[in-house]
């Protein structure tokens, strides 16, 4: 018989990498999130506009015609305050939108807990 949980925030996973894909998600859904993992942003706004992420972790570089920074403006249409964590191993050629955290990869699973929790220490 299955478990009742408490409600859990939804959050989106968008890496074109298996592995760190799968990395992210684990960190995540220990720090209590439900987990929707999607290898391309065609993917992940579908999920965007049926789940309804409280927070999209998503890489630069994705696979197929739309990059991470093209899914954030679209994501933010969508839910304007949605929380957003862009990845990538190179700085962005840009300015990030306002409220975007940017880690560069490769970076400590603990740095992505803290900014879950709030906690920016270093």
């Amino acid at each position: 018989m299955g478990q009742s949980r408490p409600f859990r925030p939804v959050a989106l996973v968008v890496e074109d990498d298996p592995i760190q894909r799968e990395m992210i998600a684990m960190l995540l859904e220990e720090t209590d999130y439900d987990v929707i993992q999607c290898e391309d942003a065609q993917t992940a706004e579908l999920a965007l506009k049926n789940r309804h992420p409280a927070l999209l972790v998503t890489d630069v570089t994705l696979v197929g015609a739309m990059t991470g920074l093209e899914l954030v403006e679209s994501a933010r249409q969508v839910n304007p305050s949605l929380r957003v964590i862009v990845m990538s191993g190179r700085p962005p050629a840009r300015a990030l939108p306002d409220g975007v955290t940017f880690f560069a990869k490769p970076f400590y699973p603990i740095e992505l807990i803290r900014e879950l929790s709030g906690d920016r220490r270093h």
